[in-house]
């Protein structure tokens, strides 16, 4: 007579879960040891007259001058 197959399959399910369990560690001190980039300029971004985000910080010279040329007037 043949044994039953419950307790093969829950050693499968546990052996899986194990395997999951480690990777998923694993996965986590590699992510953990990876160097950070967490400077504030490289998290900056800034709006141009249009209103489209750009990286650089937009020229301030050329938002005074149209506003001194629009004063003169």
């Amino acid at each position: 007579m043949a044994r039953s197959q419950n307790s093969y399959i829950k050693k499968v399910k546990a052996e899986k879960k194990r395997k999951k369990k480690l990777a998923k560690f694993e996965k986590k001190l590699d992510k953990k040891n990876q160097p950070k980039s967490g400077d504030l300029e490289s998290m900056m971004a800034y709006l141009d007259e249009n209103g489209n985000i750009i990286k650089e910080l937009p020229d301030k010279e050329a938002g005074v001058e149209s506003k001194d040329s629009d004063e003169a007037k």
